[in-house]
C-alpha cells in the first residue's frame, strides 16, 4: 500500500509541475512565443487554366508576404478535386506533386499525373497552413 500511495504522489506532483511551467518564451524578447501562419495565395494555376497529362507545370504563389521567421520553411503540394458541387478537395495525400521546396521560392514545377481528364481540380499548398487554387483542367 505504502508504494501504491508512493507512485500516486508522484504523479501528482508530476502533474502539478507541468500545469504550473510557464509558456515558452523567446529568447530575445521574454514573452511566449507565436505560431507562425503560413498561408501565401496561389497564383497559379488559374481559374480555367489547363494542364496536359505528363506536361511539366509551374505552380506559384506569393512570397513577398511570407514572415522572415518562415524562411527555412518547406512545403507540401497536393493535387484535389471537387465533386459533384460539393466543395470537399479530395486530395490525394499518398501521391504528393511536390515535397519539401522552399516556401520562399514562390513556386514549384511539377509534372502532371495521369489522371482522368476532369475541370474540378486544384491544388493545394501546404507550409504551416494550407491553401487552395481556383479549378483547373487536366486533360
Amino acid at each position: 500500500m505504502m508504494f501504491f500511495s508512493t507512485v500516486v504522489s508522484t504523479f501528482a506532483l508530476a502533474i502539478a509541475a507541468v500545469s504550473a511551467a510557464p509558456a515558452p518564451t523567446s529568447p530575445n524578447v521574454g514573452s511566449p512565443v507565436s505560431l507562425i501562419v503560413v498561408s501565401p495565395e496561389i497564383s497559379s494555376p488559374t481559374a480555367g487554366q489547363v494542364w496536359p497529362i505528363n506536361s511539366t507545370q509551374t505552380v506559384t504563389w506569393d512570397a513577398s508576404k511570407l514572415p522572415k521567421e518562415s524562411a527555412n520553411m518547406t512545403g507540401m503540394l497536393l493535387l484535389g478535386y471537387e465533386q459533384d458541387g460539393v466543395s470537399s478537395e479530395h486530395l490525394d495525400i499518398t501521391h504528393p506533386l511536390a515535397t519539401q521546396f522552399p516556401l520562399s521560392a514562390g513556386h514549384v514545377n511539377v509534372t502532371v499525373p495521369n489522371k482522368p481528364a476532369g475541370d474540378n481540380y486544384i491544388v493545394v499548398l501546404f507550409g504551416d497552413s494550407g491553401n487552395t487554387s481556383p479549378k483547373f483542367t487536366i486533360q
